[in-house]
Formats: C-alpha cells, structure tokens, sequence
C-alpha cells in the first residue's frame, strides 16, 4: 500500500512538472512584451498594450495571514471614485505598509494592475504581473519532475521485488533522496528570488546539486542491496547454568 502511495504521488507530481515546464516560454515572451511595452500617450479607455502609470488612493487593505485559501488583497480607488481590486502573492515590500488614504502609483498593462510603486519608490508586482513566472515555472518544473521520476522509481521497485528487503530498501533510498531533489529545487528557488538573479541562475546552481544528491543517492541503493544498511542480527544469549 505504501508503494502505491508513493507511486500516485509521482504521477501527480509529474503533471504539476510538465504543465510547468510547458508554461515556461509563454511566460517568458509575456515578461519581454512586458519588459518592451511602449508607455501610453493617454489613459487607456480600453485594455491596451501600452504601460500606463496611474496614481490610486487606498482605500482597504488585508493582509489575509494564516488564510491559505486567500492572498494578500487591496482596494485602490481612482480619482473618479472607481474601485479597483488588486491581489498579491505576497506581503512584502509594498503591500505590508499600506494604510488607508495612502497614495500609491499602479502600472496598468491590459486592462490589469501588474505593479504597485509606494511613495518611497519600492516596488512590487501583483498577482497579475509577469514578471518572475518563468523563474517560479521553471523553479516548479525542476522540483515536481525531479521528485516525482524518483519518487516513481522508488515506489514501482518495491512492487517487483516483494519480499526482498534489499530491495526494498534500496528503493526507500531512492524515494527520499527524491525528496532532497524538489526540496533542493525549492530552496534555489527561493534564493533566486530573494536575490533577483536571472533565469539561468537556477539550473546553474540545482544542476550541480543535483549531481551530488543522485551520486549519493545511488551509493545508498548500492549499499543497500549488498546489504551494508541491514539491521544487525540480535546478539545471541548464551543460556546461564541452571544453580542446583
């Protein structure tokens, strides 16, 4: 049963990889059209193409902590009095410091709020921006399918060798050290961001990560079935002599 958790773990998280790897490029003509935008000569009256910056008055804004089914939201509000709701997926730089009445700039680029510039020229992009979705697509990719092909391997094996527990183990090893495969991915992921490195950034420093995590991954299956990671025997007890 537990192989066959493991097993339609690996198929879902090799979806979530593929449909990720899949969106990259779209992602990343999205964010040069973005990056090539032309400003606009006048406020738009219809979504458009061109970068148009827009000061906003806000009116609300909710944080949403400890909420995982709802993301940071804020209410700006046109000088025409028009209400405009933004989402974000995180709290910092900007949103976390909103208060109300503050004026705020929003970039609109068709039709949508994709950044928000406070007063002190921070900014930060919202839920609609495209700028770092190739980063987080490709960061997804790299975790699920690297996770899920070991996770995959590591939970058919044990199906073919039932009662071997060489083997059995072998393929526990190959399971986790899958595990330290995603969360590796993750964890570069997360640096990239923190630090604004570029694209290439990821591959480049989970490549060479991942080189170690599969050598020791496959010294561990190796080890196992020659039977290095075996329990030791329980010591034998000599009988006492019976006292007459």
């Amino acid at each position: 049963m537990r192989s066959v958790l493991w097993v339609l773990l690996a198929v879902v998280a090799l979806g979530v990889g593929v449909a990720s790897a899949l969106e990259v490029r779209g992602a990343l003509e999205r964010e040069r059209e973005y990056r090539g935008a032309p400003g606009c000569a006048a406020a738009p009256v219809k979504a458009s193409g061109c970068v148009w910056e827009q000061e906003f008055t806000v009116r609300s804004a909710a944080l949403n902590r400890g909420k995982r089914s709802e993301s940071p939201k804020a209410e700006l509000v046109l000088p025409s009095g028009e209400p405009w709701e933004v989402a974000f997926l995180r709290t910092e730089p900007v949103m976390s410091e909103m208060e109300p009445d503050e004026k705020v700039v929003g970039v609109i680029w068709h039709g949508r709020v994709v950044e928000v510039r406070d007063a002190e020229g921070r900014r930060q992009q919202t839920s609609d921006g495209p700028v770092g979705w190739p980063e987080d697509r490709l960061g997804g990719a790299l975790a699920c399918v690297s996770f899920g092909l070991a996770a995959l391997v590591g939970g058919v094996w044990p199906l073919f060798a039932r009662g071997d527990e060489r083997h059995v183990t072998a393929a526990k090893m190959v399971r986790w050290h899958g595990v330290g495969l995603g969360g590796t991915a993750i964890l570069t992921l997360w640096a990239q961001a923190a630090n604004d490195w570029p694209l290439w950034a990821l591959p480049a420093i989970w490549g060479p990560l991942a080189v170690l995590i599969l050598a020791s991954m496959t010294a561990f299956a190796l080890g196992a079935l020659r039977g290095d990671l075996d329990a030791d025997p329980p010591a034998r007890q000599e009988p006492q002599p019976q006292v007459s």
